[in-house]
């Protein structure tokens, strides 16, 4: 399995692109990732344009099956978070044939 970048390497990479230090470049991402997460958390969505959007969900109670058993379980409620590529990111990684 091919691995990506670490946060080592993005924050470097990041500072190479614009021109600052290291620290400077880890302190942006450090406030974008908290940005992301309080406004998703409060809106229920957070748009980073090019790229896609964070999208909090509500799902439904619902049967599913214990997989050693097979015996049906209740599952509960609850919210989730979900990453919506944008069709910008989506068509530049994966271009359709």
């Amino acid at each position: 399995m091919a691995s990506g970048m670490t946060k080592t390497q993005l924050t470097r990479h990041l500072a190479e692109k614009i021109g600052s230090n290291n620290k400077t470049a880890a302190t942006f991402l450090e406030h974008l990732a908290d940005t992301a997460i309080k406004e998703t958390k409060k809106n229920g969505v957070f748009v980073v344009p090019g790229l896609g959007r964070l999208v909090k969900a509500h799902r439904k109670a619902r049967m599913g099956r214990n997989p050693q058993t097979g015996e049906p379980i209740q599952i509960k409620a609850k919210t989730v978070v979900k990453f919506r590529v944008a069709k910008a990111a989506k068509d530049a990684i994966a271009p359709k044939k």
